[in-house]
């Protein structure tokens, strides 16, 4: 084989495997093109309640009467825990806005526990999701007292 056909053959050799590479990273770019994802609000919901149920200082979610139909559910064998009590989803396309009802600890910063909350809960569905965390509304709906008895301690009284 001459020089210039070796040469010849290395170019084109080159320009294969080139060509073979950037057909290989259009697969990849058009494989996310491929379908649509879509997140139902529930989930988003989960992943928000179980991020604020982490921090110091939330006792509980949920406003009251949710809170007391909560209790009940939880009794009943096998429904589990409602994780996403006290939150409420709003999902879009690419984009999402929440709710949260929380019941603080007595004694702790408010405005410190919904500042963590909402920095947690945006972390949490940004990273598991891809969304967009618009908002998070946080209302705080009671106060938990060290004298109160817990609504699990009252009912296993009544039992």
């Amino acid at each position: 084989m001459s020089e210039t056909s070796a040469a010849s053959k290395e170019v084109s050799d080159n320009k294969t495997l080139q060509a073979g590479r950037r057909g290989a990273s259009n697969n990849a770019n058009s494989a996310a093109n491929r379908g649509q994802t879509t997140i139902a609000d529930g989930v988003v919901e989960k992943i928000a309640g179980m991020a604020a149920r982490d921090v110091d200082g939330v006792h509980e979610m949920g406003g009251g009467l949710s809170r007391t139909f909560g209790a009940v559910r939880d009794k009943v064998p096998g429904s589990g825990k409602a994780v996403s009590r006290g939150v409420k989803a709003e999902v879009g396309d690419t984009q999402t806005a929440l709710d949260l009802q929380l019941v603080v600890e007595y004694g702790v910063s408010i405005v410190d526990v919904a500042n963590t909350v909402r920095k947690e809960v945006i972390s949490a569905v940004q990273q598991m999701t891809g969304l967009e965390v618009v908002e998070v509304n946080i209302a705080v709906d009671d106060v938990k007292l060290p004298d109160e008895d817990d609504e699990d301690d009252s009912d296993r009284r009544l039992q």
